[in-house]
Parts: structure tokens; sequence; C-alpha cells
């Protein structure tokens, strides 16, 4: 079975960090590019950040430029975005997901092959 598992995601007081993994399973991760993304409610999905599958270049939202930091380790055909200094306005369910695209951009959001079912970040004092 082709899926993405989230994890990691929780309750974290303002200036907090968290560490959301991805797990690939039924499909090699570093052949495919990555990205993060999350939906607060009543507002539509963004993307976070990602990172190619040709050359590990990553990008970020300015929204969390400086705080979040995207990356993958092969050996354990897992993905990990960790966010540092984290803000109420980071709350949001977060999402991961793949896409075979060759291009050492961003995929389009259309672009990507599979998605994970997403995991909850609540920052809140």
């Amino acid at each position: 079975q082709l899926q993405l598992v989230e994890s990691g995601g929780g309750l974290v007081q303002p200036g907090g960090s968290l560490r959301l993994s991805c797990a690939a399973s039924g499909f090699t991760l570093d052949y495919y590019a990555i990205g993060w993304f999350r939906q607060a409610p009543g507002k539509e999905r963004e993307g976070v950040s990602c990172m190619s599958s040709i050359d590990g270049s990553t990008y970020y939202a300015d929204s969390v430029k400086g705080r979040v930091t995207i990356s993958r380790d092969n050996a354990k055909n897992t993905a990990y975005l960790q966010m540092n200094n984290l803000r109420p306005e980071d709350t949001a369910v977060y999402y991961c997901a793949a896409s075979g695209i060759y291009t050492r951009l961003c995929p389009e959001v259309h672009e990507y092959n599979y998605w994970g079912q997403g995991t909850q970040v609540t920052v809140s004092s």
C-alpha cells in the first residue's frame, strides 16, 4: 500500500518547537519531491515548504522562513518538518505530500501524487 503517514503534531506554547514526521511506505521517498502544506479552519491550504528530488533544494513560505526546516532521511524513508519559535498563527492541520515531478522547484499542488492524512498543530498558551 502506497501511503504517507504524518506524526508529531500536538499542542505547544508560543515560542515552542515541534518536529513533524512523514513516513512513506510502498515507495522510495528519495525519488520524490516533498512538500509540506497546512490548512487552518476557514482558510485555504497553504504551501509551507518543499524539497526538490533532484538536488535537495529547499523552499519556504515567507510566513515560516527562518523558523522552519525541511529535511529527509532516506535510510528511514521519512521526511521531516522542524518548526521552531511557533506562533498562534501556525495553528493548522499539516500535511505532507510527495511528487514524482522532476524539478528543482516546488511542484504545483496538483502535481503531488501522494498525500498524508494530516496532523494537527495547535499553538496556544
